[in-house]
């Protein structure tokens, strides 16, 4: 009985349950939003829409009219669209409102008919041109302004004329809303088709007097419209700045922030095209009128004038410390505005200024100190940022204090960008490297994302890189991150640096056992990663030689096959390396001084395979390969096949960005192929890169010539709209040059035969010795030329210029038949002057190592030569210098940073 009983209780306390949770979800239900138009069909919509053609309910129940126009739009916005029939009849409906005079309703009546025009057919929308033209002439200041918003939207260009008046004198009307209206519309039509924009320009001198009107809205937009007008006129943009920034009759801040921008981009085109003189405040009279009037702004009395013209100073090129100081000033004042927008946007230029000018915003660095507080985390971290780029190096312990409170308590992103500042810091201030460094290798070991470890091991490699006495303590901190890391692309990148750099320490061995712990206890793409770094200390000190051969023996026996090949091919390399130069211990009694050093001897075999990288990447040898095959004669040959005596396989401007975009210590530079396929997931299909010179190669005739050391880009000889389109490529060989012409016939009733390229120039370097005419071009097809030039070996390479000119044979087709119709006439084109210089004798090929390439170069390669160099800028300069050597920059030096 008294299980039955406890059964009754439970049934009767789960029911009771069930009942209070039923009342809190009806309650829940009747709280919950419920949107009118949720549950909208279309048919039901378009049935109430017939309420459009009873002109009784139109006038008496104009709400219910405009509950079916919101609904009808309420379907257009959620892509319900009506189709052409639906459409043309509700149109038709539509326009019968406009027998109502309720304000609503005709309001409505115009967001329809410009939310629907571009979806109507444009016949039936002309129909209501007549209607909106009514009411841009009423009396009624609402329906003049929204008449003239919807005929923007559904006229073009040939109705414009006929309403060109009415716009016109909308534009000055004494309303503000009117005029507003007119001239945003006017704007509207100036973007819309060219044929309009000619047509609004003519309105200038109305804009011009719209532009004086006391309504700030109208001052605003005609401000907008009148610079459109003049954009592509200098003089009449320089001529507005000037007019409006000494006459002072703007009184829209709206009007004054675009005269600003109109200013700062003006100064921006006048140094970009050589016209800065000698400065903002004693350059050019345009520059010292635009500078004045943007240091004036800055006493507005409007907030976001005094904002933009702050920042259009800040941003002007060769701006120097005098000319940005103003801005600096007024944006300290900011720093304590209640305004959270305020003092973010301030931070924001404050911090950007700090990159150029640190000096000069360091005067703001109390007010910055009171912003790490801030509860807005963005502005906290712009100054916290802004503060490492300009605080003395006495400042950085009591930095690092407030920001390891301060990092704890933000996202990764902001971790992200302060982390960046403190790399920055660590280059400005190299002796402060112990405490920066250990700073953040403090927050490898505590919570956070992949992005921001990542940012901080970057950041770590860089400063190894770029100050070579932080290795060891550096390496350190990564060997102790490396312990406890769950993200297996750091482990490997990590391992690869180690191997690199941890056997030229001072004492390599203390290394040894935080990357045999990876061999024991990571997964198989860290194990093969660890395995290579052991291999390379090994090939790199002798005296550890035996010790890593016995705890390599414990990775012959993984489950992992990169891992175990691995293991073995090093495991076999260095026992033959130590049979062969066996390594002899020290005595006891050597002192420091007189200690051997711990490096490999000459022509030790475990150093070229384990330390020896290949002279080429595996897809250029892969390139190289092919192009070998290819040769004429290759196969046949008895020659060894070697690196030497490969094809140089030029870098791709896809290589060279590639190999650009690698941060510092790449993981991927020190993978192997298993490390590869486990990180990317997979191999994605790679475009086959054609071989320029396989051409010259399909010819029996030019077969003798050998193997093409280089092809050079296309050269083109003739613009790309002419009749005959001619383009050259020049192909070089150890004693001749190829000369490819390739000519597109772009006219439909000719056929050209026999094309040949005539060439005349100066000089005893080249001689032509042959030449190979393209037989017959017709219509849209491309023939090629081959010119064979013999270069004089006796001679030396220098730049030479050749005139050339096409001659052919023409025959007139029938453009439709393709039958001849006449006899073939001799004609001659020319073309443009072709140059050979001594950059297409340079291939461009990107060296690993520059360092060890350049001490194996012979002295007697060596040419010295003076360039002058008149550039405005340091990057042109690069650019002009790379582009007449031809030759590839290393290490990332073609890129100014």
């Amino acid at each position: 009985m008294s299980g039955m009983e406890d059964e009754g209780i439970a049934g009767a306390v789960l029911k009771e349950l069930q009942q209070v949770a039923e009342k809190f979800k009806d309650e829940d239900e009747e709280d919950a939003y419920m949107s009118p138009y949720a549950h909208l069909e279309k048919s039901a919509v378009l049935q109430e829409a017939r309420i459009f053609h009873d002109p009784i309910a139109v006038r008496e129940n104009p709400r219910k009219c405009c509950t079916v126009i919101a609904q009808l739009l309420h379907l257009q916005n959620t892509g319900q669209f009506l189709n052409g029939n639906e459409a043309t009849e509700v149109f038709f409906g539509v326009t019968k409102l406009f027998m109502s005079d309720d304000a609503s309703l005709r309001r409505m009546v115009y967001l329809f008919i410009k939310e629907v025009a571009e979806t109507c057919n444009p016949d039936d929308v002309i129909i209501v041109t007549s209607s909106l033209t009514k009411d841009m002439t009423c009396d009624v200041d609402l329906y003049r302004a929204n008449a003239l918003r919807v005929l923007a939207r559904i006229i073009d260009s040939a109705m414009l004329g006929a309403i060109e008046r009415y716009v016109k004198q909308a534009v000055v009307d004494s309303s503000g809303q009117v005029s507003s209206a007119a001239l945003v519309s006017s704007l509207h039509l100036f973007e819309a088709a060219s044929e309009n924009a000619t047509v609004v320009k003519r309105w200038i001198s109305e804009v011009q007097e719209a532009s004086s009107s006391s309504n700030q809205m109208v001052q605003f937009h005609a401000m907008q419209l009148l610079y459109k007008i003049k954009s592509s006129d200098r003089l009449g943009v320089s001529k507005l700045v000037q007019q409006f920034s000494s006459r002072n009759s703007l009184k829209s801040p709206l009007a004054v922030v675009c005269l600003v921008r109109y200013t700062g981009k003006l100064l921006h085109d006048e140094v970009s095209e050589g016209r800065f003189g000698d400065g903002y405040q004693n350059g050019q009279s345009l520059c010292v009128v635009g500078y004045q009037f943007l240091e004036s702004s800055l006493r507005h009395n409007s907030e976001m004038v005094i904002y933009e013209a702050a920042r259009a100073i800040c941003s002007l090129p060769n701006a120097e410390a005098q000319d940005i100081n103003p801005a600096i000033n007024v944006l300290q004042m900011f720093l304590s505005s209640l305004k959270p927008a305020t003092r973010f946007g301030s931070m924001k230029i404050l911090a950007a200024v700090s990159n150029f000018h640190p000096r000069l915003v360091g005067k703001c660095n109390e007010d910055l100190e009171t912003l790490l507080t801030d509860p807005n985390r963005s502005i906290a971290t712009l100054a916290i940022t802004t503060l490492l780029k300009t605080g003395s190096e006495n400042s950085i312990d009591r930095l690092l204090k407030q920001i390891s409170a301060f990092l704890s308590d933000i996202a990764d992103e902001y971790k992200i960008t302060v982390v960046r500042s403190l790399q920055r810091l660590c280059f400005t201030y190299p002796a402060k490297h112990r405490i920066l460094v250990g700073f953040m290798s403090n927050f490898l070991r505590e919570e956070g994302g992949f992005e921001f470890k990542k940012t901080i091991v970057k950041c770590i490699i860089s400063l190894i890189r770029a100050v070579p006495e932080t290795s060891e303590s550096s390496l350190l901190h990564l060997c102790e991150f490396i312990e406890d890391c769950e993200f297996t692309m750091l482990s490997t990148q990590i391992l690869h640096l180690l191997g690199e750099l941890g056997p030229s320490t001072s004492a390599p061995a203390r290394y040894i056992r935080f990357i045999y712990n990876r061999v024991m206890l990571e997964n198989s793409s860290v194990r093969a990663a660890a395995i290579a770094a052991l291999a390379k200390f090994a090939a790199s000190c002798p005296s550890l030689r035996s010790s890593i051969v016995t705890l390599l023996k414990r990775g012959l026996e993984d489950e992992d096959d990169e891992t175990r090949d691995r293991t073995t091919l090093t495991i076999h390399v260095l026992e033959d390396a130590m049979e062969k130069n066996p390594y002899i211990a020290p005595s006891e009694d050597t002192e420091g001084d007189q200690m051997p050093p711990d490096v490999p001897v000459a022509g030790d075999s475990a150093a070229y395979v384990l330390l020896d990288g290949m002279p080429m990447t595996f897809d250029k040898l892969r390139r190289s390969l092919i192009a070998y095959q290819n040769t004429p004669g290759a196969m046949e040959s008895n020659e060894p096949l070697t690196f030497a005596t490969l094809p140089i396989v030029e870098d791709s401007a896809v290589d060279v960005v590639g190999t650009s975009d690698h941060d510092e210590g790449d993981v991927v530079s020190g993978m192997g192929m298993g490390d590869m396929s486990s990180l990317m997931g997979g191999d994605e299909p790679v475009k086959e890169k054609a071989d320029p010179a396989a051409a010259i190669y399909a010819i029996p005739e030019l077969a003798s010539l050998g193997r093409a050391f280089r092809s050079s880009s296309p050269v083109a000889l003739t613009e790309s709209e002419t009749e005959y389109v001619v383009s050259c490529v020049k192909h070089i060989f150890e004693s001749h040059i190829v000369l490819q012409f390739s000519v597109q016939n772009t006219i439909d009733d000719q056929r050209l035969e026999n094309v040949t390229v005539m060439m005349e120039g100066d000089g005893d370097l080249f001689e032509v010795t042959g030449e190979i005419p393209a037989e017959g071009i017709k219509y849209g097809e491309t023939g090629n030329i081959f010119t064979v030039m013999e270069r004089n070996t006796d001679v030396a390479i220098e730049a030479c210029a050749y005139a050339t000119t096409l001659h052919f044979n023409v025959i007139q087709v029938d453009p439709t038949s393709g039958d001849d119709e006449g006899e073939p006439f001799e004609e001659e084109y020319p073309l443009e002057e072709l140059e050979i210089t001594t950059a297409d004798f340079m291939a461009k090929v990107t060296v690993p190592d520059f360092r060890k390439a350049w001490e194996n170069c012979d002295s007697a390669n060596e040419v010295m030569e003076k360039y002058a160099l008149q550039f405005n800028n340091v990057g042109d300069a690069v650019s002009s210098v790379i582009g007449l050597l031809g030759m590839q920059p290393c290490d990332g030096t073609g890129t100014l940073k």
